[in-house]
C-alpha cells in the first residue's frame, strides 16, 4: 500500500497517474534538482498496482483541499472543517501531512520576535518548554537567548535540546497559542525597534521585481514623498545607466554572461546601449547574437536574472569598489 512509500515515491507515482502532457507542464515549475530527483523515482517504478495509485489521488486531492482550508482561515479552520467531514483522526493525519508537505515550522511568529522581548517571556517558564522553543529559532536569535539566561539554566536548556526527540503536534500548538498571547499585547505595541523607510528599502531589495514594481507604484500614487524618499535609496536594474564607465565595466566582469544576456532581453534601449559602450566590439556582437539565439523568454527569468545582477552591483559597492550616486545626483564625489 502507498503507506510504505516516499514521498518522492508518490509524486512520482500521482505524476505517472496524471500521464506526461500534465507532468510536463508541472515540470516546467519545478527546480532541476527536484525534475532529476523525480525523473529517476519515474524510471524506477515498474508496475503500480490501480488501488496503490487511487489511494495516492486521493491523499493528493485531501492535502489541495486542506490547504485551501488553511488559506481560506488558518490551520485551526481547516482541521475543524476536516474534522466534521472526515474525522478527527482523519483530520489529523491530513493536517500532519500538510504541515510536513509545506515545510511549515511552528513558532514561525516567534522568530519575528526581538529576542530580548522573547527572553523575558520564556525565562520563566520550565527548562523543557524553553528548550523546545529555541530550538525552532534561527541560530542567531537562540545563542542570544540562551546566552542572557541564568548560567545555572544555560547548560540544562542545552542538554535539553541536544537530546531532544520528536515532539506530538498537539503539545507544540499549545505552547505555540500560550507564547502567542503573551507576546501580542507587547508586539503590538512596539514601534522603535523595526520599521521606518530603510527598512521598506531593504525589503524591496530582496524581493523580486514584479512585487517591487508593483509596491512603489502604489506607493507613488498614496504617498509621493515617500516614494520618492525610497527611490533615493535603492538602485534597480534600469539604473545602470547611472552608474559611470569603470564601474560597469567592473559590473561586467563579475556577472554571468547568460545573465547579462537574458537580463538585456527585458530592458530599455538606453541600458542595452549603455552596457555595449563599456564592452569590446566583438563581446557586444557575442551578447547579441546570445541574445537572438535565446529567443522569447518568459518575463520571471528575466527578472530573476536583473535581480541576480543588481545583488553583484551592491555587494561591489558595499566593498567600496563602486560607488552608486543616491539621492538624485546630489552626492558628491570626490
Amino acid at each position: 500500500m502507498a503507506k510504505g512509500l516516499t514521498g518522492k515515491q508518490k509524486a512520482a507515482i500521482l505524476l505517472i497517474s496524471l500521464g506526461p502532457e500534465i507532468s510536463a507542464q508541472i515540470f516546467k515549475h519545478l527546480r532541476d534538482e527536484d525534475i532529476e530527483q523525480l525523473t529517476l523515482e519515474i524510471a524506477n517504478i515498474r508496475k503500480v498496482p490501480t488501488e496503490v495509485k487511487e489511494e495516492i489521488i486521493n491523499e493528493f486531492h485531501e492535502l489541495l483541499v486542506a490547504k485551501e482550508y488553511i488559506a481560506s482561515g488558518g490551520i485551526d479552520y481547516a482541521k475543524e472543517v476536516l474534522e466534521k467531514a472526515l474525522g478527527n483522526q482523519k483530520a489529523l493525519e491530513i493536517i500532519n501531512r500538510l504541515t510536513a508537505t509545506l515545510q511549515v515550522k511552528p513558532f514561525d511568529f516567534v522568530r519575528k520576535t526581538d529576542p530580548s522581548q522573547l527572553l523575558n517571556f520564556i525565562q520563566s517558564e520550565n527548562p523543557q518548554t524553553i528548550a523546545l522553543i529555541i530550538a525552532y529559532l534561527e541560530p542567531e536569535q537562540a545563542a542570544a537567548i540562551l546566552g542572557a539566561l541564568p548560567a545555572e539554566r544555560q547548560a540544562d536548556v542545552a542538554r535539553r535540546i541536544a537530546i531532544m526527540d520528536r515532539t506530538s503536534p498537539e503539545i507544540i500548538r499549545e505552547i505555540e497559542r500560550v507564547l502567542e498571547r503573551k507576546l501580542s499585547s507587547v508586539v503590538s505595541e512596539d514601534f522603535t525597534s523595526a520599521g521606518g523607510v530603510q527598512n521598506v528599502v531593504d525589503i524591496l531589495n530582496r524581493v523580486d521585481r514584479t512585487t517591487e514594481k508593483t509596491i512603489m507604484e502604489s506607493l507613488e500614487i498614496q504617498d509621493p514623498e515617500l516614494a520618492e524618499e525610497i527611490k533615493k535609496r535603492m538602485f534597480v536594474f534600469e539604473d545602470i545607466v547611472q552608474l559611470d564607465d569603470r564601474a560597469i565595466q567592473q559590473v561586467l566582469r563579475e556577472v554571468d554572461s547568460k545573465d547579462l544576456a537574458l537580463a538585456l532581453k527585458g530592458s530599455s534601449e538606453e541600458v542595452a546601449a549603455k552596457v555595449s559602450r563599456n564592452m569590446s566590439k566583438r563581446a557586444a556582437d557575442m551578447l547579441r547574437e546570445d541574445m537572438e539565439y535565446m529567443g522569447p523568454v518568459r518575463l520571471r527569468d528575466v527578472e530573476e536574472a536583473q535581480q541576480r545582477i543588481v545583488n553583484v552591483i551592491r555587494k561591489l559597492e558595499e566593498a567600496g569598489e563602486i560607488v552608486i550616486a543616491r539621492g538624485g545626483g546630489d552626492e558628491i564625489i570626490v
